[in-house]
């Protein structure tokens, strides 16, 4: 996890206070989620946001013509904020910062939940109901295929893992026998 600026910080606090006050939390979550998911899914506009030698009102134009109509006016006039005072750079730090905040309030944890292969959701579902009753928070769970793992699965929440994956086990045994105090110089 990157090391958070002041001004993403600042930048997310203001709009997490000030969008309850208006009952667009909600909305508002939505909203930073949705633009979030559009900047890392396009890099080149990802890209053109934190350039600076593009003009912010050829990046306000852009903003306008892809969420104009599609998000929460606040939220809008939150991206414009963001454009005018040339803070577009950090623009995915603060929507990152903001569902942090988001989620710190509201008591959920994101789980990264990596598999050798497909988990059914039966399975998920199993784990993040006991991930809930340790951790005592509402979990997100976002799943990850690593065939490197063998079998098994790790698990992950904040700074919390779990390893019952085949190439844990398979390097902790490694590790065991490096150690092996019963044949010295073996």
């Amino acid at each position: 996890m990157k090391k958070w600026t002041k001004v993403p910080n600042r930048y997310a606090n203001a709009l997490y206070v000030f969008s309850p006050e208006e009952k667009q939390l909600e909305g508002v979550f939505k909203d930073v989620k949705f633009i979030r998911n559009v900047l890392a899914d396009n890099k080149e506009l990802k890209t053109i946001m934190e350039s600076p030698v593009i003009v912010p009102k050829i990046k306000s134009n852009i903003f306008s013509q892809l969420f104009e109509n599609r998000i929460n006016s606040i939220t809008y006039g939150f991206l414009d904020l963001i454009v005018r005072k040339r803070r577009e750079p950090s623009l995915f730090q603060t929507l990152d910062a903001f569902i942090n905040y988001y989620h710190r309030h509201h008591n959920i944890k994101v789980a990264t939940l990596t598999s050798a292969i497909p988990l059914n959701n039966e399975l998920i579902e199993k784990i993040k109901i006991v991930l809930e009753e340790q951790t005592n928070s509402t979990i997100q769970i976002q799943t990850q295929i690593k065939p490197a793992i063998i079998g098994g699965f790790i698990v992950q929440v904040e700074d919390y893992l779990v390893d019952a994956s085949l190439l844990g086990k398979i390097n902790r045994l490694k590790r065991e026998f490096a150690t092996n105090i019963y044949q010295a110089g073996f």
